[in-house]
């Protein structure tokens, strides 16, 4: 996609600090760099997708027991074995644990922060990952989330809005502006206006402020950067033509949820990003696929309960059976995804599977225990980054006496205490990070990067 803007709302980083006074240590923003900065490395963009499964799954159906290239699927990822070359299910890893909430695991699933009942969150890869390629499109990042908790996170512990409705969705990425060009850059300009003046109010009241209100000032004076951030860069893209998008597509990604069944619905998330990444109107997208405490239930496959009901099965063998039926109705769906990266071409002609990394899973293993180690994961797509797949990545071994599947009490203990305790996600959301481009050799509580 051409880019041709005029590039007059970029802002000078002393500027910035200046009109923010000292409430906020900026980085280098995306304002502040030319669009369409030089590409690293090679032409073809380079993107990731993150799909989040609520309350963890059934782990007993779900655990691969067998390492390497010969392992077996199981019961709940079986719909991923004609995916097998490009995927690798990963076991072991595990997350900081999140004291006082234990619904925190959707929030610290991209950031690999610690958190308690006052502590801030730190930024996740996938903004990590926005804050480089955001200079290239239209729209920085997608959040897509059915209950609006977005897996997204600034710098400054920020949450940042999701859509749900996937009309709205499109409409934000192909459609043009209801009532006009015009009339939307001087809304937008209105907009910039009032942030402006929230600003000068703020300065104003800086030196009046107690430690904690200048905390909770400077989440507030987060959300203002981001907005202006964001309603910068859409006054910007107002003069560059939107992409073509065909009948076809329009009608595939035409579908909302209280329209149809949550298949339909979770193909139609799938096949908007899909759209996105082969348009290029973006190169980051979220989906959370509901939060921990309110994902829905699904009566298309007779699943009546919420999911977050059936995660705290104690042992009752209906529920059991009924979250594995919901564990492999997702991976069904993401397997569809992966279909159709698979078959869908870029500008270049090859694959978006290729230049794509997707990662699935959940924040936590076994949800009765609200236990954050032992984390379900698949890591697909990015050969074309460097990825190599076809192995069951698994660092519990070495670690344990071997899986005991048919001591349940055994294996939820693996999914609680990490029998690795070395083996931390983020050392995989740093690879991902990396092999984005991003500069860093740290991200969360990593201690290495994982070599896939």
């Amino acid at each position: 996609m051409s880019n041709y803007l005029s590039q007059s709302w970029l802002i000078n980083r002393r500027h910035a600090l200046q009109a923010m006074g000292t409430l906020v240590s900026l980085p280098l923003l995306e304002c502040m760099i030319p669009l369409r900065a030089k590409e690293s490395a090679t032409a073809t963009p380079k993107r990731s997708a993150f799909i989040y499964l609520a309350n963890g799954v059934h782990s007993l159906n779900y655990q691969i027991t067998k390492p390497g290239a010969d392992y077996q699927f199981s019961r709940s990822l079986s719909p991923l074995e004609k995916h097998r070359q490009v995927i690798t299910p990963i076991s072991g890893l595990h997350h900081p644990g999140n004291l006082g909430w234990h619904h925190n695991c959707i929030s610290t699933w991209l950031t690999g922060g610690k958190l308690g009942p006052t502590d801030r969150n730190t930024i996740s890869v996938d903004q990590k990952m926005a804050e480089i390629t955001a200079q290239h499109t239209r729209i920085s990042s997608l959040e897509v989330a059915l209950t609006d908790v977005s897996l997204a996170w600034t710098a400054d512990g920020v949450r940042l809005p999701a859509m749900r409705r996937c009309s709205e969705i499109f409409a934000s990425m192909f459609e043009e502006p209801k009532n006009g060009k015009t009339a939307q850059r001087r809304e937008l300009r209105r907009k910039g206006s009032v942030l402006d003046a929230n600003l000068e109010e703020v300065r104003q009241l800086e030196k009046k402020m107690g430690t904690e209100d200048k905390g909770r000032m400077d989440q507030y004076l987060t959300s203002v950067r981001e907005a202006e951030i964001r309603t910068r860069r859409a006054d910007a893209w107002l003069d560059t033509p939107l992409p073509s998008v065909s009948e076809s597509d329009r009608k595939r990604t035409n579908r909302d949820i209280a329209d149809t069944k949550a298949g339909d619905y979770f193909r139609t998330v799938y096949d908007i990003m899909v759209l996105a990444f082969q348009t290029d109107v973006t190169r980051v997208a979220t989906f959370s696929m509901g939060g921990e405490g309110n994902a829905f239930a699904i009566p298309e496959i007779g699943i009546t309960e919420s999911r977050h009901q059936l995660s705290h099965h104690g042992g009752d063998p209906g529920y059991m059976e009924k979250l594995t039926k919901y564990d492999t109705f997702a991976i069904e769906q993401f397997s569809y995804f992966l279909t159709r990266l698979a078959e869908t071409k870029d500008f270049s002609g090859k694959p978006l599977l290729g230049s794509t990394m997707s990662l699935f899973g959940s924040g936590m293993s076994y949800g009765h225990s609200h236990g954050n180690a032992n984390l379900p994961l698949v890591l697909a797509g990015g050969s074309d980054l460097g990825l190599k797949h076809g192995t069951h990545l698994d660092y519990n071994q070495g670690h344990f006496s071997g899986y005991q599947l048919d001591k349940p009490s055994q294996h939820y203990g693996l999914c609680s205490r990490p029998a690795n305790t070395d083996a931390h996600m983020s050392n995989l959301l740093l690879l991902m990070a990396q092999r984005m481009g991003v500069e860093i050799d740290r991200f969360g509580d990593s201690n290495k990067v994982v070599s896939l």
